[in-house]
């Protein structure tokens, strides 16, 4: 019985070929729009967490203030030393490298080329935690960085910038008058999700950033890697320990400090974009209710030409569920129809525009198989007022009808 309620169904869409078409149109947009947004969502969600995770689920950062609040302003609070990085490799137990971090907006010149970039001051352990690569060049040598020398590393953006493809290694620049010898440039790593350009910095020894640029001895953050099968929290609860006592907080006072955590960054990160695709998707599923709506529309009018033939269906012994059954099945035929093609179009939408946005394309079956069901529910819903006026009709007056 059903099968036949499929064939027919069939046929009567093939009769009207071009209504049936714009009729699944607005199933198509809806459930191609609601997997693209959720594919775009998830590709996001993915390149953050990569980007995050490329920096060492095991890294953590301190900054002295309190923890960011209203706004994203946090309090002020004396910096750190050199000594306070020193101390916490020296005696927390698990710690793999530790960077104290300083920086500072310069503009770089070289020959009558110039760039205002980020200057950076820190150690090598700075290029471990944050896994840089040594394109050109070398790292720094221990006796650079603890004499101070004028050495430094340039990021991907400045040497471009600055060189214009000329081997750079052995030149010198010039970075607050102070003449600087190039000895290594990173690899490329391109923009972050946020679009911020990881390459345009420059790396120079902490000491040297001190006393050439700032003038003064600030560390602003400290860059703490954990080595693999120590408990993160433990070593964390161990570093506040170890600071509150350098900084000579009593036990009665808050931290003048704060230590980010990279698994936070990745949980709040994850559950923004999810929160985000969520609310993407149901914008997106509202035009699966206009595609119903359409369905029920031209169902109704559907039911209104074939009057007669419903008449003679019934008079021949078609029973009301026959009816309701063949109406039925051909609303849900109309609507999964514009589901598959909804779908077909959306892996087709979702790959480009992946490409287009540089996010990874992920595919989900659970939300193509989700959307679909969905499009055959609406289909049920939506068929079921016309499926059910035509059932109830009186065969008599059906026969009569002209």
């Amino acid at each position: 019985m059903i099968w036949n309620a499929f064939i027919i169904a069939i046929r009567e869409i093939r009769r009207n070929l071009l209504r049936s078409i714009l009729t699944s149109l607005g199933i198509v947009i809806g459930v191609s729009s609601v997997i693209t947004m959720v594919n775009l969502g998830n590709g996001a969600t993915k390149k953050v967490k990569e980007e995050i995770k490329s920096l060492g689920s095991n890294l953590i950062q301190i900054r002295p203030g309190k923890r960011p609040r209203h706004f994203g302003i946090r309090e002020q609070a004396r910096p750190f030393k050199i000594k306070d990085a020193e101390m916490i490799k020296r005696q927390i137990c698990g710690i793999e490298a530790v960077a104290p971090v300083a920086g500072k907006q310069i503009q770089a010149i070289y020959g009558n080329r110039n760039w205002e970039t980020l200057v950076i001051g820190s150690t090598n352990d700075y290029i471990d935690v944050s896994d840089w690569k040594i394109r050109f060049g070398r790292r720094f040598f221990e006796g650079e960085i603890r004499s101070g020398q004028a050495v430094c590393i340039l990021g991907n953006t400045v040497y471009e910038k600055l060189f214009c493809g000329e081997y750079p290694v052995g030149k010198r620049i010039r970075l607050k008058k102070i003449s600087f010898k190039v000895i290594g440039v990173f690899e490329k790593k391109g923009q972050s999700s946020f679009g911020a350009d990881r390459d345009d910095f420059i790396l120079i020894p902490i000491r040297a950033f001190h006393r050439r640029i700032a003038g003064n001895n600030y560390v602003t953050s400290i860059y703490v890697s954990i080595r693999d099968g120590y408990s993160i929290d433990r070593v964390i609860e161990d570093i506040k320990l170890l600071m509150r006592e350098r900084r000579h907080i009593s036990p009665y006072e808050e931290d003048d400090f704060f230590i980010l955590d990279m698994r936070e960054i990745v949980k709040i990160l994850s559950r923004t974009t999810r929160v985000l695709t969520s609310f993407l998707g149901a914008i997106a599923a509202v035009s699966l209710i206009v595609g119903g709506i359409g369905i029920m529309n031209i169902m109704l009018v559907s039911v209104t030409e074939r009057t007669k033939e419903i008449g003679i269906r019934m008079a021949i012994g078609a029973l009301q569920r026959d009816i309701l059954l063949q109406f039925l099945v051909e609303a849900m035929v109309l609507s999964s129809f514009g589901g598959i093609i909804g779908i077909l179009l959306s892996i087709i939408a979702s790959y480009w525009l992946c490409k287009i946005l540089l996010v990874p394309f992920v595919f989900d079956i659970k939300i193509i198989i989700l959307s679909f069901c969905f499009s055959l529910l609406i289909g049920i819903i939506f068929g079921f007022l016309p499926a059910k006026r035509a059932a109830d009709m009186n065969p008599i007056d059906a026969l009569r009808y002209e």
